[in-house]
């Protein structure tokens, strides 16, 4: 499809705004970023969200999953935690505490059915609003590949939390290198049922190895 002749809606701009506007609030202090998943899904269905090719298709996962190359992509992330992981313990172990600490302020660890519910929960609403959204309004206007590491950067963003400087930009670089495969997935499928298998896959293998 030829995207260069289409426009974003001036509300939907206006939604996309408020969307990384929020993402900075954390420099200030400020513990809201996570409102602009909440902004994304909302306009993620206000505005095409019940239309057909919306990016959000439960009819084709099936198909989506069939196909064995896009599983390179759905492990990625998951595969990029280990490694993120594996090296923290080795060389940066307060990085753990620090992941623990952020994911924490919107996560409950105990009772397990709990936590996996919550994980499936903010995987999916991250997916609709960075990649079915986002990626997607943005992807109108400028080259797929921009698109995807300008939602990256935002995305990234959003999960910045308080620590030392050289563990945060540890932090931040994984998540950026995730949200472009978690992108890749979605632009290869436009679906963000499977990127979010992808991101729920990636979040279970990190916490496994965080409590190992």
């Amino acid at each position: 499809m030829d995207t260069s002749k289409q426009k974003i809606k001036p509300v939907v701009l206006v939604a996309i705004l408020v969307m990384a506007f929020l993402t900075f609030t954390s420099f200030f202090g400020l513990s809201i970023a996570g409102i602009a998943v909440l902004v994304g899904v909302a306009f993620f269905f206000v505005d095409k969200g019940r239309k057909s090719n919306s990016g959000l298709e439960i009819k084709s996962i099936g198909k989506d999953l069939a196909n064995p190359r896009i599983w390179f992509w759905i492990t990625m992330p998951a595969i990029m935690n280990i490694i993120c992981t594996g090296l923290a313990k080795l060389v940066v172990p307060d990085f753990i505490d620090h992941v623990l600490a952020r994911t924490s302020q919107f996560l409950s660890f105990s009772p397990l059915p709990l936590l996996a519910v919550q994980l499936v929960v903010a995987a999916l609403g991250e997916e609709i609003a960075w990649r079915a959204f986002f990626q997607k309004q943005l992807n109108k206007v400028c080259p797929a590949s921009a698109a995807l590491l300008i939602t990256s950067i935002f995305f990234s963003l959003g999960h910045l939390a308080n620590g030392t400087t050289a563990i945060v930009i540890y932090d931040l670089l994984f998540i950026t290198i995730n949200s472009v495969f978690y992108g890749i997935v979605f632009l290869k499928t436009n679906n963000a049922w499977v990127s979010t298998i992808s991101h729920i896959i990636a979040n279970i293998v990190s916490l496994s190895l965080m409590f190992l």
